[in-house]
């Protein structure tokens, strides 16, 4: 089904015998699904329509959407909205793409509600770190504490009324990376919507999952989630009807110094690595909410996560910590959702 060297849409197109109607999605519907690569990892859309229906070209226009935020939101790439961002708004206010000041508004307000447990400044941590470039390494107390110096929300300054940014310290980075896949995958949802399609499930790197109705003569998509210490074993399944999967973990981008292990995913406000937690894995109505709710859960821990949960109708969040040699579950949040 997909070729992840060419960056391309793949699409295979299957006839699919069912038996009944289940969300709209008549028994004899066809299978569509495509793949290409787009954030720096494999995306993959998988949808059931009736034959003749237009169905593969809204896939590729999900994945162009996809492309598209990419190429806005990647700090990455030096021609980006968020790379513009980053060079410039120290010195100033800068007229920011109002898509991409919608999200940095929205991306605010998850660090206000989570006391900076989520913070798309974290880029500067990452980076000290030494995980952008996967090498991996402990800073030592002095340069940690001038990188501290330029991490925390609370540098970002918007104007609402004239749509500018301006960061109130030299060094300042935005980063998207906890939350762009998910306001990706909805917007996706979004395309497929508008063009009619009511059975299918958007992949997002693997971490993040976005469903529409549910396949032929099912209730839902059935999504096996990952343990998180063993790479070919299943922690958990969950099924997916018109919501979301967002999980964070550390297994993926990690080091070791000293004996210690140090996870990829940082703590704003100590500027060091999360320790004491393995995965997160968040069920919510929209991805960019699971998506950013994945990270600060994973941050603030079960205690804090409880309370500020409970204030949030509709999300559950499983927290995989360490016991013993292997983990246990903590189930959080609205648990009839």
């Amino acid at each position: 089904m997909r070729d992840v060297r060419s960056g391309w849409a793949v699409l295979v197109v299957v006839a699919v015998l069912g038996a009944g109607v289940t969300g709209g999605v008549p028994a004899r519907a066809v299978r569509y699904e495509a793949a290409r690569v787009s954030m720096g990892c494999l995306w993959e859309i998988e949808a059931y329509a009736p034959e003749g229906s237009d169905a593969a070209r809204a896939l590729e226009r999900a994945l162009d959407e996809v492309d598209r935020l990419d190429r806005l939101l990647s700090h990455y790439r030096p021609d980006s909205e968020v790379s513009r961002l980053n060079r410039d708004a120290a010195a100033g206010p800068v007229a920011v793409d109002s898509e991409v000041f919608a999200l940095i508004r929205r991306s605010l307000a998850y660090s206000r509600a989570w006391d900076g447990a989520f913070d798309i400044t974290v880029g500067p941590l990452m980076r000290v770190w030494g995980f952008f470039r996967g090498e991996g390494r402990v800073p030592d107390a002095s340069t940690l504490e001038t990188v501290r110096a330029r991490v925390g929300f609370r540098h970002v300054r918007i104007d609402p009324e004239r749509h500018t940014v301006a960061f109130d310290v030299e060094g300042v980075q935005l980063d998207f990376g906890a939350i762009g896949k998910g306001y990706a995958a909805d917007r996706a949802v979004d395309v497929l919507r508008s063009a009619g399609v009511e059975s299918a499930l958007v992949n997002g790197c693997g971490s993040t999952m976005a469903a529409i109705g549910a396949p032929p003569g099912a209730t839902g998509w059935e999504i096996p989630v990952r343990d998180p210490l063993q790479r070919d074993a299943i922690a958990m399944r969950v099924t997916l009807r018109d919501r979301t999967l967002s999980v964070s973990g550390g297994a993926e981008q990690a080091f070791e110094s000293g004996g210690v292990r140090y996870a990829h995913i940082m703590d704003p406000r100590t500027g060091r690595p999360v320790t004491g937690m393995l995965m997160v894995a968040v069920l919510a109505p929209a991805a960019t909410a699971g998506d950013a709710l994945s990270t600060a859960v994973f941050v603030a821990g079960p205690d804090e996560s409880r309370r500020r949960l409970a204030r949030a109708p509709g999300i559950e969040a499983h927290l995989f910590v360490p016991a013993g040699d292997g983990w246990r579950t903590i189930r959080l949040g609205d648990a009839a959702y």
